[in-house]
């Protein structure tokens, strides 16, 4: 399988990229810096440099030939509203678009743990406009023809993953490992199971491989 992944050089995207050549499936890395390129090509992946804050079609291009997108972008903890809204929104809707022009349907987005109504209402004034963008870009998203898989993270940490998780449509908040983050994408993608479906996940006692194929 030939994977785009958006957002290769944060956290969770170098761990996809690296599960993803490991597996003998290939990753062609969205990155923002050629001085970010080194990571990639040492590990035998594909490197498309492209802002998304660029239009549609730069994003197109870098999509061409892929079966699968994974957007696992985001503005970061450090940049303000205006990043957020062009990032983690737009950004998301300028890719799921590219994914449409270039007729690929898998797609796999990475969201915050929680995007209802009630969430928004709920979070602190300085996350509310972060779980807003994500709310309209899952929704953007399932209002598509894409085979659409949402995952919804618990609070992400640096420690080793585990590969073992806790997953459904809803569960109680907690951690979970970066890279156990990225075990659930790329099993998600050799699983058609997900399609359709959007779920949370945080640390737990069950395979990741299990547990994927308990999605309903």
């Amino acid at each position: 399988m030939h994977i785009l992944v958006v957002g290769a050089n944060g956290q969770i995207g170098k761990h996809l990229v690296k599960q993803i050549q490991e597996n003998g499936d290939q990753a062609r890395a969205l990155i923002r810096k050629e001085e970010q390129a080194d990571y990639f090509k040492e590990l035998g992946a594909e490197v498309a440099i492209v802002n998304l804050e660029d239009e549609v079609e730069a994003i197109a291009k870098a999509a061409e030939g892929v079966d699968a997108v994974v957007f696992t972008a985001g503005s970061g903890g450090n940049t303000g509203k205006d990043k957020t809204l062009m990032i983690d929104l737009d950004g998301a809707v300028k890719t799921i678009q590219a994914a449409e022009k270039n007729n690929i349907k898998r797609f796999i987005m990475i969201s915050s743990f929680d995007t209802s109504r009630e969430a928004i209402q709920a979070a602190p004034e300085s996350f509310a406009p972060y779980v807003v963008a994500k709310h309209y870009a899952d929704e953007w998203l399932l209002n598509t023809d894409l085979d659409y898989t949402i995952i919804h993270p618990g609070m992400l940490t640096n420690d080793p993953g585990t590969n073992q998780v806790k997953l459904g449509a809803k569960v109680a908040r907690g951690e979970v490992p970066r890279e156990d983050v990225a075990k659930v994408i790329y099993t998600s993608l050799n699983n058609d199971s997900t399609i359709g479906k959007r779920f949370q996940v945080v640390g737990g006692q069950t395979p990741v491989e299990e547990a994927i194929q308990s999605v309903k």
